[in-house]
């Protein structure tokens, strides 16, 4: 077996590293010991960088996370590296497939609080059969749909997001999210949303006769709050809490009742109609105003879990001032933020180091 030497380079976290590199050849295939032991390769970044530059980007634009990474290990690298290194293992994330969770078989937690959301994320798509891709371009806005489930009186949340499918995959998803968090098959489902017609439509078809939803109270509040103008002018604040006290007393008739009394004539336009846009909106969830049997059990009425996590897990990443992607980019990214959120990350890296071995 003929042996040589050659400087081998790559980067790692204690900085960028040349080594003399024993080679060998055996008959026409060439031998790298310290390569395969090492798992590094020319000109690239070990595992532990890899994990360092996938953190900063999960948080960061590309171009401050390389900022970041000189700063605190000594390490440079392009942003278009950071980029490659983090949508790489955003990529590695992303599940192919969506497809409806299987109905739990064990019992579960007394009760699951399970809520979702959705929020526009900037997009852009780029034609491959367009001589210029810079002009080949189109921007638009997509909903990105976030779910979260805990027990009742659990602090650990399980999330989801997506931007694929339509309300189908969000309702799958919303079920995943509370089978996760420990919906068996006594347990009941209080749903939380804005709202939002294909919400109410997704909680009934996924979770039947286990789940109840209740219209996010702060939303009703808004629409109450604009009809209040109208309704009592001089004395909105003191009408406004009257409405709340009726609501969570479950007294709904009695709140279209004080509607029903400042309702705009039928020629006013409905942009310039806010208590008849009120009372249409709690007119068509009746169903889904019981304030006062989830106060009763201690079950929030306010939905402002899953809009924190909206600005946490889509917004501080996706949505920052210039920035557009990919639908893929997106997705993988999406995928990034979730495994960090459920407290799966260490758990990916210790599943890649074993690959590596």
């Amino acid at each position: 077996m003929a042996g040589g030497q050659k400087k081998l380079s790559w980067h790692s976290t204690f900085g960028d590293i040349e080594v003399d590199e024993p080679q060998y050849r055996e008959g026409t295939r060439r031998r790298r010991p310290f390569v395969q032991s090492a798992q590094v390769q020319h000109r690239g970044c070990s595992l532990p960088l890899q994990r360092v530059v996938t953190d900063l980007g999960a948080d960061l634009p590309f171009a401050q996370a390389a900022g970041k990474l000189q700063e605190h290990y000594g390490v440079i690298l392009s942003p278009s590296t950071i980029r490659q290194v983090t949508e790489g293992h955003a990529r590695a994330l992303v599940v192919d497939g969506e497809d409806e969770p299987a109905w739990p078989t064990q019992t579960g937690a007394a009760t699951v609080i399970a809520e979702v959301d959705g929020g526009m994320v900037p997009l852009v798509e780029v034609d491959p059969d367009s001589p210029d891709r810079r002009r080949g371009k189109r921007l638009l806005w997509k909903e990105a749909k976030v779910s979260l489930a805990h027990a009742h009186g659990s602090t650990t949340r399980v999330y989801g997001a997506t931007l694929r499918g339509g309300v189908e995959v969000a309702g799958w998803q919303l079920l995943g999210c509370a089978i996760a968090a420990g919906m068996g098959t006594d347990s009941q489902v209080h749903a939380l949303g804005d709202g939002a017609v294909w919400i109410a439509d997704q909680v009934a078809a996924r979770f039947g006769t286990q789940g109840r939803y209740t219209v996010d109270f702060f939303h009703v509040c808004d629409y109450l709050a604009e009809a209040a103008k109208g309704c009592a002018p001089g004395e909105t604040k003191t009408w406004l809490e009257l409405q709340k006290k009726r609501l969570k007393n479950n007294d709904s008739a009695a709140v279209l009742a004080a509607l029903s009394e400042a309702l705009e004539p039928a020629g006013v336009a409905d942009a310039d109609a806010p208590v008849r846009a009120c009372h249409r909106y709690l007119s068509n969830r009746l169903d889904h105003l019981d304030y006062q049997g989830a106060l009763a059990q201690g079950l929030p009425i306010g939905s402002g879990e899953i809009e924190s996590a909206h600005r946490y897990v889509v917004q501080q990443r996706l949505k920052r001032p210039g920035a557009w992607w990919t639908p893929d980019n997106a997705e993988a990214m999406l995928a990034l933020r979730i495994t960090r959120a459920n407290g799966q990350w260490s758990r990916y890296w210790q599943d890649d180091l074993k690959q590596a071995a």
